[in-house]
């Protein structure tokens, strides 16, 4: 599924237009980013919690000439499926 398919699931759903569903979509997922950025936890009870892990810095091989390298500390984004969401998977 595609933004554009998610958005129609959500007018269809919620009654929506939508427009109206991709402006709510676009919010909550800015939303989500900021707090991402600001180090916060999102945490959707049923659905999952969105939260940042760092990668600490680490050696490396540059495969193509087998030098070492320094590869940067590094966040990323984790998502933890909800207990919710876990029992519709299976």
């Amino acid at each position: 599924m595609n933004k554009t398919e998610l958005i129609e699931k959500i007018a269809v759903k919620s009654g929506l237009t939508k427009v109206d569903s991709k402006k709510a979509l676009d919010a909550a997922l800015d939303a989500i980013k900021e707090a991402l950025a600001a180090d916060e936890k999102v945490a959707l009870i049923g659905f999952g919690t969105f939260s940042v892990a760092t990668r600490a810095a680490r050696e490396g091989i540059n495969p193509s000439s087998g030098e070492k390298i320094q590869i940067a500390e590094k966040k990323l984004a984790k998502f933890k499926a909800g207990a919710e969401l876990a029992d519709a998977l299976k």
